[in-house]
């Protein structure tokens, strides 16, 4: 393929395995919120709006940083790590109870 072919496969194969995540999903979001650099491609926005059927819109769009988004997610999930909080909960990914992210060990003074 070429490089132009092998970019527009990736993308149509993103936007369709965004759509079958919806095969696993027990409500049908009514809006998508697109970050990172899927938020620039325009071509992706658009498949996905294709095969979505619903309203998309990027995180910038709603005052959120796209391109930081990501990294202020992870931020936020280590932060609730170190205090012991749950990061998991049966209402999102099925666990049994709330569960923290695991145990920080901390290196030992030498």
């Amino acid at each position: 393929l070429s490089t132009e072919d092998g970019a527009a496969t990736l993308t149509a194969f993103t936007a369709r395995a965004v759509a079958r995540a919806l095969d696993h999903a027990p409500e049908i979001p009514t809006r998508w919120i697109v970050a990172g650099g899927g938020a620039r491609n325009g071509e992706l926005v658009r498949l996905l709006n294709y095969h979505l059927r619903a309203e998309i819109t990027t995180a910038d769009a709603i005052g959120w940083s796209s391109a930081f988004l990501e990294a202020q997610a992870f931020a936020h999930l280590a932060v609730r790590s170190l205090k012991g909080l749950p990061i998991t909960f049966p209402s999102t990914t099925g666990v049994r109870e709330p569960m923290t992210g695991g145990v920080l060990a901390r290196p030992r003074d030498t």
